[in-house]
């Protein structure tokens, strides 16, 4: 038997709390909830809709009679409730207000649960609570970690076009539509295929494009109508419940977008609810959606009980705030001078969306600390990562558009001209500390006449895949979480389409893209076993340039420490296809050291020029500001990573000879020979800077023929730019 009625009669402490906009569990009582009532089965009903003449409520329990169920409304806040008996889980309703002026508007519950699959605009009578979680093991461990110290690299997911079925129907499987890409996977296959990808890939989480119900699939998720239900294009709540509990039991954090800066125009939805603006402040002017009135503490009341609501009800590891700069700002989108607004210090920033914001994460952080808040936010507003005590906005990690806009524009780069555009590969690393930074390669960048990440790199097939596998090693060397967006890991070539599946055929036809698939994953799991890429991420102490500098052939050379020194990595990045022999590189320590990974391996579809096997011995030759070296080869192309071995063998020494009594001149000239050879033969291998010699590569791939001054320099050992001491 469901709960009885009383649980869910509205008390003045409820609606005192409301009306401050601190009632942050008010998806427990308003919406539609299961109960009983005398004996009787139904359903609850509740709804904020102020200043009109009256709110009943219609569905597929009552044959949607007009009159069949009105609601009473509570003395104070305009909260209409009522009873529906015989009301059943999985049936249809909506509300109908008169307003003021006497019209009737059909909306959907704001609260509601679940919605019906679009088109169709109602909403759907369902019991969320009946989910039994299997995570508790997950959630424990998730307690007792600090996320600034773990690794941070996620898969970002459309649910509906990351894979679709072979059928050739509708995304929602109607046969008599135009769209023939094929009808969605549902929850309960992506919690087995997407989980087991992502898994197998190496990704720590996965962040999932809105999935609060929305009626236009072509807006991504991000014109909400259903903020407290989870699309019914994939499944119900439990299925999704069930999606979250299998990724934590594959040890994959979730990560939800969610969408409190605006809302669609749809009339089912929450646009003039009371036939006058309620939830709204007024028209975004560039996305064509309304603005919430931050204003109204019933508002905000409704967007923070909808964060605690996907973070306790189902469990998400991080939210995503969208639009974050859209809300900062009075006169964001706004050109006209003349329209603009400003505060009552004469300045453009949102007083009200701001203290909103620092709210939301102060309550996640009451409720939920060790749940992360993600800040979408491109501007060089200050704070954003520092505490609202201090005057920060109260996120945890902001992504860090100025690293993608710059980095995209250097890759896409020709190679001629990467010499007068290196600045942008290194800005970065001036503000990298400044805040605690995503490195985002998101779906904004595969979209709208944008390219694909793969058509953006310039020259044949092979500089295109090199060039990918190089941007991939920058983003997972460089300070900061990450975040790729569904085919990135392949590099697909056509833009995402929202209306289809992601091209994986492509690595079973293309030998290039199954390599790709292959390099990402094997970076993945590097990344995962070097503390060194995400133990100390957010701090200056984690990063040291060796070489900034060399602009001429295009090679940035940085270390990234770890809490235990002997964890450190060297790391050289080539963005340049000539290769180099004998390149000297300065290095933090003396000792011996190897190469751990490398880009360009044939394992990947590089051109082989690797050192493995060489076991690096330093030499006391200072070299870029460093007061050790070493020369190694240099792919095209391409990156490679030292690990630390040891350190330097120690020298032989050997024990003073016994004094022995005066011989023949010819005898004693003959024993001084023979004492003084051994030892010059053991001096001589530690006068190079490697004990053992790679053999010369030719690079067979489509790649330049080194540059004869290029090469020759790199062997004499003065390359331009690496700032010999």
């Amino acid at each position: 038997m469901s709960a009885p009625i009383a649980n869910y009669l509205l008390t003045n402490d409820d609606l005192y709390l409301m009306g401050k906009g601190e009632w942050f569990r008010s998806y427990e009582k308003l919406g539609a909830h299961p109960c009983n009532k005398d004996g009787v089965e139904g359903y609850w009903f509740a709804v904020w809709a102020p200043d009109v003449k009256g709110v009943s409520v219609i569905g597929d329990f009552n044959d949607w009679e007009l009159d069949a169920t009105p609601l009473t409304c509570t003395p104070t806040n305009g909260v209409w409730y009522g009873f529906a008996p015989g009301a059943e889980e999985g049936q249809l309703y909506k509300y109908v207000i008169e307003t003021a002026k006497g019209d009737l508007l059909y909306k959907a519950d704001p609260y509601a649960f679940y919605a019906e699959c679009p088109p169709g605009t109602a909403s759907r009578l369902t019991d969320p609570s009946g989910y039994e979680w299997q995570d508790q093991k997950y959630l424990a461990a998730r307690s007792q970690q600090n996320f600034f110290k773990r690794p941070l690299n996620i898969f970002e997911c459309h649910l509906g076009s990351w894979k679709r079925h072979p059928d050739g129907l509708a995304g929602n499987g109607d046969p008599d539509s135009e769209d023939h890409s094929g009808s969605y996977l549902t929850y309960d296959e992506l919690s087995d295929e997407l989980v087991g990808y992502v898994k197998e890939m190496g990704y720590s989480h996965i962040e999932v494009l809105p999935v609060m119900e929305h009626p236009f699939d072509g807006s991504w998720g991000y014109q909400v109508t259903g903020y407290y239900a989870p699309t019914s294009r994939y499944g119900n709540p439990r299925q999704f419940k069930h999606f979250v509990d299998a990724c934590h039991q594959a040890g994959i954090g979730v990560i939800l977008d969610w969408v409190p800066g605006g809302f669609c125009r749809d009339e089912h939805g929450l646009v003039h609810f009371n036939g006058e603006k309620l939830y709204e402040k007024e028209e975004h002017p560039n996305w064509g959606t309304f603005k919430f009135d931050f204003t109204k503490n019933e508002v905000r009341n409704f967007l923070t009980s909808n964060l605690l609501y996907w973070v306790g009800e189902y469990h998400a590891d991080g939210i995503r705030m969208d639009g974050v700069t859209s809300m900062l700002y009075l006169n964001f989108g706004v050109d006209d001078p003349s329209q603009k607004k400003f505060n009552s210090r004469g300045t453009e920033e949102d007083d009200a969306s701001i203290e909103f914001i620092r709210n939301c994460n102060d309550t996640v952080a009451k409720y939920y600390p060790d749940v992360m808040m993600i800040a979408e936010e491109s501007t060089a507003w200050p704070l954003v990562t520092y505490p609202t005590s201090d005057g920060g906005l109260g996120f945890h990690f902001k992504w860090d558009m100025g690293w993608m806009n710059d980095t995209l524009h250097y890759m896409q780069t020709d190679f001629p001209y990467r010499p007068g555009n290196h600045k942008l590969l290194t800005f970065s690393t001036m503000y990298q500390f400044n805040e605690n930074f995503i490195l985002p390669l998101s779906h904004d960048e595969v979209v709208h006449g944008k390219c694909s990440l793969i058509t953006r790199m310039p020259g044949d097939y092979w500089r295109q895949f090199a060039g990918m596998r190089a941007l991939a090693l920058y983003q997972m060397t460089h300070a900061g979480g990450k975040l790729n967006f569904m085919g990135n890991e392949i590099a697909q070539f056509i833009e995402w389409r929202y209306y289809e599946g992601i091209q994986y055929f492509l690595t079973d036809e293309y030998e290039s893209h199954a390599h790709q698939q292959h390099y990402v994953s094997c970076l993945n799991r590097f990344y995962n076993e070097h503390p060194a890429l995400w133990q100390d991420s957010y701090s200056p102490t984690g990063f040291d340039w060796i070489d900034a500098d060399n602009a001429d052939q295009c090679i940035i050379s940085f270390v990234r420490h770890s809490d235990d020194e002997k964890d450190d990595l060297v790391i050289l990045i080539n963005f340049e296809v000539n290769p180099h022999e004998e390149f000297r590189i300065g290095v933090p320590k003396p000792g011996i050291y190897e190469e751990v990974f490398n880009s360009d391996d044939e394992e990947f579809g590089g051109s082989g020029v690797t050192n493995k096997g060489v076991k690096f011995v330093t030499v006391d030759e200072p070299w870029n500001r460093q007061e050790q070296s070493i020369e190694l080869r240099v792919p095209p192309l391409a990156g490679l990573i030292l690990r630390y071995v040891g350190p330097l063998p120690k020298r032989r020494t050997r024990k003073p000879r016994a004094k022995a009594a005066p011989a023949k001149a010819a005898e004693k000239d003959e024993a001084t020979t023979s004492a003084k050879a051994p030892a010059s033969k053991a001096k001589a291998p530690a006068s190079k800077a490697s004990a053992v010699k790679p053999a010369k590569t030719t690079v067979k791939t489509g790649a330049k023929k080194p540059v004869s001054g290029k090469t020759a320099s790199a062997k004499t050992g003065t390359t331009k730019g690496t700032g010999k001491a």
